[in-house]
């Protein structure tokens, strides 16, 4: 089969992104063909700062005020650059250009400053592919630390908000579709029917309503709503007995009801080879699973493997999309 081509995008040309796909050229032209989606100036410089001798071309899409970007800091221009970038390849994966995208790190407070009110990459996605059922996963395929040999993917119910208002937006009908999206996403890996964690919300799952209701009139009742619908799902249990469980090979998938009880577990297994992947998309987008990493950008340490292993997932998936 022949190497699909994957757009990868610079992210936020303040951080790391353009020097890990500088890092990674050599390992990533073996999977696919690779298209980078930022600015050439960038990209030489970061050529240059991890000794590449490869050459890496680039789609000029960032304005050229993005040379003059600060490094390792907060920047508008950063900000606006990683919007730019993030467009083309969505009108790309949507025209059929390319056969998977691929993003760099975003900054979200750049962004901001760019005028661009986003939480992330994920709700950016979702608005410009006109989707309103979608999720962002977290996948490590199987290997070290994961004794399933289907790896591991943790969705989650809320992402990018207070801890207040994820506690709102956990209801009968998000738990239910999270569940259904990652049933889905397994599924799409030629796993037929994938065993599925869901975590509860409270300490102890609640303690029978002791410590909250929510296991009983929320958490409880999509797990019967997704069974019924031919799902093979269990829960809800606490956290920690859920990665336990699921690290043992036991569950293929989890459920997580809130962004840190999913990204600080399944990080914790393999940090560098988590990749993020957005559900629900008519595209196939995946990233990298940490961020732009001001503390280590442009001084030639930070490191690509996130960034292999997203290339990865995203030849595997587009494979089987094909097929």
């Amino acid at each position: 089969m022949p190497k699909p081509k994957i757009a990868i995008t610079m992210g936020d040309v303040s951080g790391i992104g353009p020097e890990i796909i500088a890092a990674a050229w050599s390992e990533i032209s073996q999977l696919c063909e690779p298209v980078v989606l930022g600015h050439q100036v960038i990209i030489d410089r970061a050529r240059e700062l991890r000794h590449v001798t490869e050459p890496i071309t680039a789609v000029n899409c960032m304005n050229d005020d993005i040379i003059n970007a600060e490094c390792c800091r907060v920047d508008s221009r950063s900000g606006h650059g990683a919007f730019q970038a993030l467009v083309l390849g969505i009108e790309m994966a949507r025209r059929g250009d390319i056969a998977a995208l691929v993003t760099a790190p975003l900054n979200k407070e750049s962004l901001h400053l760019a005028g661009h009110h986003y939480p992330g990459h994920t709700e950016i996605l979702a608005e410009r592919c006109s989707v309103t059922r979608f999720s962002m996963m977290l996948y490590l395929a199987a290997g070290e630390n994961i004794a399933g040999a289907n790896g591991l993917a943790v969705n989650h119910v809320t992402l990018h908000t207070s801890m207040r208002e994820a506690i709102e937006q956990i209801t009968v009908e998000s738990v239910f579709e999270k569940s259904l999206l990652i049933h889905e996403f397994m599924q799409s890996l030629n796993v037929p029917q994938p065993r599925i964690g869901v975590c509860s919300l409270n300490p102890h799952a609640g303690e029978g309503g002791l410590f909250g209701r929510e296991e009983i009139e929320i958490i409880v009742p999509a797990i019967e709503k997704a069974r019924a619908a031919g799902l093979t799902i269990e829960g809800a249990l606490p956290a920690d007995t859920i990665m336990v469980h699921a690290k043992n090979g036991h569950y293929d998938a989890v459920v997580a009801m809130f962004h840190d009880q999913g990204h600080i577990a399944l990080k914790l297994l393999g940090m560098y080879r988590a990749v993020n992947i957005t559900l629900g998309l008519p595209i196939i987008r995946t990233s990298v699973a940490h961020g732009t990493a001001f503390d280590k950008a442009w001084q030639g340490v930070a490191d690509y493997r996130s960034l292999v292993a997203a290339v990865k997932v995203a030849v595997e998936m587009s494979q089987q999309r094909k097929k």
